[in-house]
């Protein structure tokens, strides 16, 4: 297979807290605002990824409660699998992937976060009954085409 048509896949875990908040993380290399998460190593699965990647830059366990959203970064070939999450132990630490934590609102979402990931945080507040999929560019979400 042509390395250029590989597609690699992340997690993301949307924690929320008792009053409905979302925890983002503030990442280290690029400053951006985002729910924690990363790339599935090629032997693990995905919930055991997602339990690993939120604690490695939360200092959190959690528990998945819900698939949420499928999103495809476009430009990069990235699929992400974004869960709703509840913490069940742990406290917050700051790593060498977070520099900070900021537990917000849906109305507070869109003011930090690009597009893109926001969209991500706002669909798993929403509780809805099926997970949302979606395109983007990394930043700006694009539509799909309908037959």
């Amino acid at each position: 297979m042509d390395q250029d048509n590989r597609h690699s896949v992340s997690v993301a875990g949307v924690v929320l807290d008792e009053q409905g908040r979302a925890l983002l993380i503030q990442r280290r290399d690029n400053g951006h605002w985002e729910a924690p998460g990363g790339v599935l190593e090629r032997d693990e699965d995905i919930l055991t990824g997602l339990r690993r990647e939120v604690a490695e830059e939360t200092g959190l366990d959690v528990e998945p409660e819900a698939l949420t959203g499928v999103y495809k970064n476009m430009a990069r070939g990235i699929v992400a699998l974004v869960f709703r999450c509840r913490a069940v132990n742990g406290a917050l630490t700051e790593t060498d992937e977070t520099q900070a934590f900021r537990w917000v609102t849906a109305n507070e979402v869109s003011s930090i976060a690009s597009e893109a990931f926001a969209i991500r945080i706002l669909d798993a507040m929403r509780h809805s009954d099926h997970p949302a999929v979606r395109q983007h560019d990394g930043v700006h979400l694009i539509a799909r085409n309908r037959p």
